[in-house]
């Protein structure tokens, strides 16, 4: 007797997990229908900018270590 009554406890728990994972799933399709994608104008647009900056920093740490290489052989 007791082992049948696990059996169907064990049965329940499984059916609640996978109806859980169920609904988490389709709670995680809702929330992705209601965002916004960026379209591709504006990832081009947004890329382009990110590069446009990493090279600026770039050019700038660049400049900054060649004048601080320049002071340092002026002293040594």
């Amino acid at each position: 007797m007791v082992k049948k009554v696990e059996s169907k406890k064990t049965t329940k728990k499984a059916t609640k997990k996978v109806t859980k994972k169920e609904s988490f799933f389709k709670e995680v399709k809702k929330e992705l229908a209601k965002v916004k994608w960026p379209k591709a104008s504006e990832v081009l647009k947004y890329t382009i900018a990110t590069v446009v900056l990493v090279l600026i920093v770039i050019a700038f740490f660049s400049l900054l270590n060649l004048l601080l290489s320049f002071i340092k052989g002026l002293f040594v």
